[in-house]
């Protein structure tokens, strides 16, 4: 049971997901293709890798991964700057662009945490945070990214 739910719950955020992005993305010639929304997405929340941290996050080769970036560049969705400590080594950082496209699926998350603030009592709330919060640390340790920060809108 708890597997269903949990799939239907992830499901319906991704799909809403790919509704909104259809909706404010068709149209653009720069827009991105699956592999290279996978791979923005990696890299935001790796939080500024370099491109070596990024290929062996996603375990392929460098010049694999410099490629993909590469792409991304041209779009728009991300830079690379030079690090202040290592001048020889240059950090992946997403653009407004990207952040404008994550805000797509940020956007549902808000409107069903408030949904569900409207819903659920404040024990409830705090509880389903819990387990979520202990999900994310406990039950998930194999995806080793720092944790996610939340912009205001």
């Amino acid at each position: 049971m708890l597997e269903q739910t949990l799939s239907e719950v992830y499901t319906k955020f991704k799909i809403h997901f790919y509704q909104e992005m259809f909706n404010h993305l068709h149209s653009r010639e720069t827009s991105l293709t699956t592999v290279e929304m996978f791979c923005v997405e990696v890299i935001y929340a790796l939080k500024n890798p370099t491109v070596a941290e990024f290929a062996n996050f996603i375990n392929v080769s460098s010049p694999n991964a410099a490629y993909k970036v590469n792409s991304l560049i041209k779009k728009g969705y991300i830079e690379k700057i030079q690090s202040e400590t290592d001048r020889r080594e240059y950090h992946l950082v997403v653009t407004d662009k990207y952040i404008n496209y994550f805000n797509l699926s940020q956007k549902y998350v808000n409107t069903v945490v408030e949904r569900a603030q409207d819903y659920f009592t404040p024990e409830q709330i705090a509880f389903l945070d819990d387990i979520l919060r202990d999900m994310s640390l406990e039950l998930m340790k194999d995806v080793a990214i720092p944790p996610v920060s939340i912009s205001p809108n």
